[in-house]
């Protein structure tokens, strides 16, 4: 095989590794992350946890009983009891009653605090899912650019056996065959890279999907690039209704609010009711006994629960303002790589590896003719492998940033 048909062979398979077990698509391990991953677990558990709070803080205060005993004449239990109308025994219950709509107040705040923690499992199902789709493409553009490596490896093997032979009949000089064979050491070496960081990359996913390590490896499938059809305009505005960190900050905001309201509702007066019945062995009148208390906030704290819970608002307000202007200055940064790097996978598409590749042709058929030195050959060989792993890159580029856009603005991109 002449190096010629090698390098056809080899860029015709262009990404094109084989494997030994199918695809997965990316859909599938999202679903299963949604499943397995253990910090969407603990979150929703957290956020189910906070929806039994309601119940909690409107429910009335609990109920108390009361036994009493007053002996006469005597600290013995019951003495006087039997000789004396001031020796009784009683039993009664009391009740505490918060001032009226203090406990709703107090119910709404704990409702908004779980709606927040609702909108956090949704902030952190979209982190991992983001991951999730970074290393996907990551090992989707390091198993291509391995083939990639591999197929160049093979040409420069080939290359490297014309170098010889034309050594051998005194056409060629030995250092084009040392040359050939440091980049081909280079191919080597990058070879053995990538499969330092497919293995790092596969652990961190395995660990997202929560799988054991010792499974087999995930097979991406391979990467295309995908047009970006909405304008920028279009993006910026929906980061306001689907941005999960835009729903957890707004949710707070709400919360604050009930917390203002239930702060001042509590600078209302509470009560107490309470009944005993006392005997006194029959022989003397029973005692019935009816209380009624009221208890009364200091105002000074109640002052400075107002004053927390208005600054708290103002926070979140501000919080909600900044992760807003954060946002969408990344969907707008997101959008500009994208297009950007669609225009470049146009410019690596139609003219520069085209023309590398027809300028490496050319160059290789002049050299078969004696026409051109061994080391043009070389350099043209070199740039159209740069310009295929640039290519590789650029596109792992542009889809991780519409990726990343489908985490800012909850739209479907890919």
């Amino acid at each position: 095989m002449t190096a010629t048909l090698a390098l056809a062979t080899a860029f015709s398979a262009f990404g094109q590794t084989p494997v030994a077990s199918p695809p997965t698509p990316l859909s599938q391990l999202l679903a299963e992350a949604g499943a397995n991953n253990p910090q969407i677990s603990a979150a929703d558990h957290g956020a189910q946890a906070a929806r039994q709070m309601a119940p909690q803080v409107t429910t009335l205060p609990d109920p108390k009983f009361t036994y009493q005993q007053l002996s006469v004449g005597s600290p013995k239990p019951f003495a006087g009891y039997t000789n004396s109308d001031f020796a009784y025994i009683g039993v009664g219950a009391s009740q505490e009653l918060p001032y009226p709509r203090k406990l709703r107040a107090r119910g709404e705040v704990a409702e908004r605090d779980a709606d927040t923690k609702l909108a956090e499992v949704e902030v952190t199902k979209t982190s991992i899912a983001d991951s999730i789709k970074a290393d996907y493409l990551q090992l989707a553009y390091l198993q291509q650019t391995l083939g990639i490596l591999r197929q160049n490896e093979t040409v420069l093997d080939q290359l490297i056996q014309d170098a010889t032979a034309h050594y051998q009949v005194g056409q060629g000089m030995q250092q084009d065959v040392l040359q050939a064979q440091v980049n081909r050491t280079k191919i080597v070496k990058e070879i053995t890279m990538h499969h330092q960081l497919m293995g790092q990359t596969q652990a961190h996913l395995k660990g997202l999907l929560s799988r054991d390590q010792g499974s087999p490896d995930i097979v991406t499938e391979d990467m295309m690039e995908t047009p970006l059809t909405r304008t920028s305009d279009e993006l910026l505005a929906v980061v306001r209704q689907a941005n999960p960190q835009i729903q957890v900050d707004a949710s707070s905001i709400r919360k604050q609010d009930a917390q203002l309201v239930s702060a001042k509702r509590e600078g209302k007066p509470d009560f107490e009711v309470g009944y005993i019945y006392q005997n006194t062995d029959r022989k003397y009148r029973d005692y019935y006994m009816f209380t009624f208390d009221v208890r009364f906030p200091r105002r000074a704290r109640v002052n400075a629960e107002i004053a927390e819970a208005t600054e708290k608002r103002s926070e979140s307000r501000q919080t909600l303002n900044a992760h807003l202007q954060q946002q969408l200055a990344e969907v707008k940064e997101g959008y500009v790589k994208a297009t950007s790097d669609a225009e470049l996978l146009k410019e690596y598409r139609e003219g520069l590896i085209p023309q590398s590749d027809a300028a490496y042709r050319a160059t290789l058929n002049a050299y078969a003719s004696n026409r051109e030195q061994f080391i043009h050959v070389l350099s043209y060989f070199t740039d159209i492998l740069s310009l295929r792993l640039e290519y590789a890159q650029t596109l792992m580029d542009h889809e991780a940033a519409l990726a990343h856009l489908e985490s800012l603005t909850g739209a479907t991109l890919r």
